[in-house]
């Protein structure tokens, strides 16, 4: 139910939101991989068709969410010359098996939205399924758990007549390791200031702090290597 919630806005806001920040960053990284690429929580393929106009490797596009992976076979659907390259993988990253080991693996905007417990797990599985010297790419912001805030716009856009609007609250923050909040996020649609749909998430979002994901990393067996800001990088040992 969450993801047919906020489906209807999710390209309208990732679109206009970090995006086209990772369209800029990520390419340089991933300079020399033409053989394959694993993609984490490929959402609706904003990010995989850009990985096919930047490399040529074969793509692994992982998504649980069949809502999401509806609007992305629809995306690869617009781009025939995708089909043979591009496979959909409708599991959970704990259970992903590949034939062979890729050589890199992308992650965007997924790792805040799992609770510590799967993130410890996931880190062997994910070096399991990457061969040596193989490249991890995903988001990443400092700090830990953000504060307490009232509920503030996001962003909005118009499509037609109707306004398309998401705000955000910081209900708590939580846990012991300070990287757990509760947030509650607000679809809304109006037309003329007047609400003609209103839907709400509340859900918790997980924020871990360097020393902690560093530790979990090396402990997996890999080695940071440079990145743009906004984005950490590392090679399986």
């Amino acid at each position: 139910m969450t993801d047919f919630i906020s489906l209807p806005f999710y390209d309208l806001f990732h679109e206009n939101g970090h995006v086209p920040e990772i369209r800029k960053k990520l390419p340089p990284l991933l300079t020399g991989v033409r053989r394959s690429i694993l993609e984490i929580g490929a959402g609706t393929g904003l990010i995989t068709t850009s990985l096919a106009d930047w490399t040529p490797a074969e793509i692994f596009a992982l998504e649980p969410s069949a809502g999401m992976r509806a609007v992305l076979l629809s995306r690869l659907g617009a781009r025939p010359e995708l089909l043979e390259r591009v496979t959909v993988l409708p599991c959970d990253a704990l259970s992903v098996a590949l034939d062979e080991p890729v050589e890199a693996m992308v992650m965007i905007n997924v790792m805040y939205a799992m609770e510590s417990d799967y993130r410890k797990r996931l880190w062997p599985v994910l070096a399991a399924q990457l061969e040596p010297g193989g490249l991890l790419v995903f988001t990443w912001r400092a700090g830990g758990a953000p504060p307490v805030r009232p509920l503030k716009e996001l962003d909005s856009r118009q499509v037609g007549r109707h306004t398309y609007t998401v705000s955000s609250e910081i209900l708590e923050s939580e846990g012991s390791d300070g990287e757990v909040c509760k947030a509650r996020y607000l679809y809304q649609i109006t037309q003329d200031g007047k609400v003609i749909s209103e839907d709400e998430i509340v859900g918790h979002a997980y924020r871990p702090v360097w020393e902690t994901l560093e530790g979990e990393l090396v402990g997996a067996g890999f080695v940071q290597t440079e990145a743009p800001e906004g984005l950490l990088a590392w090679r399986l040992a």
